[in-house]
């Protein structure tokens, strides 16, 4: 090949590279903080917040041939400090890269212990046919095997596959995509700790492809019309609970109440005169069940049963676990949602 000829490829080369690079779909990748954005700090020898999102799409360069990423760095928090106001604006960070007609999808790093809280959030105040992907870390960026980066590429991936579209807030690590309304945390430090419980994952991401097996069906969305959420508490059943803090909660002015119950939903008397004190007061109570699967329905009818809470004015949690309905109710008495039935069409939706 003559130099001129060399000359004249690499000049064409150059000029097409550019309209390459912006060929790829724009992904949006927000950061919050978390053991993924961890590493171990010399002088307390324990991890703490240290890199930021451009620091982990640094050790990703393969994320380069599937998408053009934004960095966002909305925070750099451990996931134990969300809260709804943390959630408001996270929410409005999804929406507005969204609403972009360039961008394919968003991926969001965050810590594992409220993980499954903030999906469930977004998959219920996000409003778009388009991905949303969150991710995380159970071992930090200062170990040899961190998980971190395997799991941004594979949201990467999963964010621009167009099977991706219409499944909601999805939960991507350890090559598993859940749903964001199923999922929990189930191991304190394996990487393989989010599942699904009954219905299981909704697909995994092949070194080759991401194959779904199925589609999230149960989902709703709740638009947010206010920057302050009404405060609601959750309290545990156990044997020999008193109700007192049920009580206590209703009078200093709680919007809301979740009692996570036993069984299909089952307390004891003291705890039943707590709800009906609190429903007396207008205070909405949802009953959930420390089970880790199946639903609370009104069933049995001995006094504390779920059947004589829900005849006391109670709302059945259906499958959703204590945190997760608490952030549906929250949105629903934001929404102006907050009589028996309406909140029990919205909680069996």
């Amino acid at each position: 090949m003559t130099k001129l000829k060399k000359t004249v490829l690499s000049l064409l080369l150059a000029a097409t590279l550019p309209a390459f690079a912006q060929s790829k779909p724009v992904v949006q990748f927000i950061a919050t903080g978390g053991t993924i954005a961890m590493k171990i700090d010399p002088v307390k020898n324990a991890p703490v917040p240290a890199i930021s999102g451009d620091d982990l799409l640094a050790t990703v360069p393969d994320v380069a041939k599937y998408a053009s990423i934004e960095v966002n760095n909305l925070s750099n928090v451990p996931s134990d400090y969300m809260d709804p106001t943390r959630w408001v604006a996270l929410t409005k960070a999804v929406q507005t890269a969204l609403d972009r007609p360039e961008v394919a999808g968003a991926i969001v790093s965050h810590g594992t212990d409220t993980l499954e809280e903030t999906a469930y959030w977004l998959d219920l105040t996000v409003k778009s046919s388009k991905p949303v992907i969150l991710i995380g870390a159970q071992r930090n960026a200062s170990v040899s095997d961190f998980d971190g980066p395997r799991n941004l590429l594979n949201a990467v991936r999963i964010a621009v596959d167009t099977q991706s579209k219409d499944k909601g807030v999805l939960l991507a690590m350890n090559n598993q995509i859940n749903a964001a309304r199923s999922v929990t945390k189930t191991h304190t430090a394996n990487v393989e700790t989010f599942k699904s419980g009954d219905f299981g994952f909704l697909g995994e991401v092949y070194p080759d492809r991401v194959i779904y097996a199925s589609t999230p069906v149960r989902r709703q969305y709740i638009p947010i019309r206010t920057d302050k959420m009404p405060e609601v508490e959750i309290f545990a059943m156990y044997g020999g609970a008193n109700g007192i803090a049920v009580r206590n909660a209703v009078d200093r002015g709680v919007k809301g109440i979740v009692v996570e119950a036993l069984g299909m939903g089952n307390m004891n008397v003291a705890m039943l005169d707590a709800v009906k004190y609190a429903v007396a007061k207008k205070v909405p109570v949802v009953v959930t069940t420390r089970v880790h699967n199946g639903r609370v329905m009104p069933s049995y009818g001995f006094e504390g049963g779920g059947k004589t809470s829900f005849e006391a004015g109670a709302v059945m949690a259906d499958d959703l676990k204590a945190a997760k309905a608490r952030i549906l109710l929250m949105l629903a008495l934001q929404n102006g949602v907050n009589n028996q039935a309406d909140l029990q069409a919205t909680f069996s939706r």
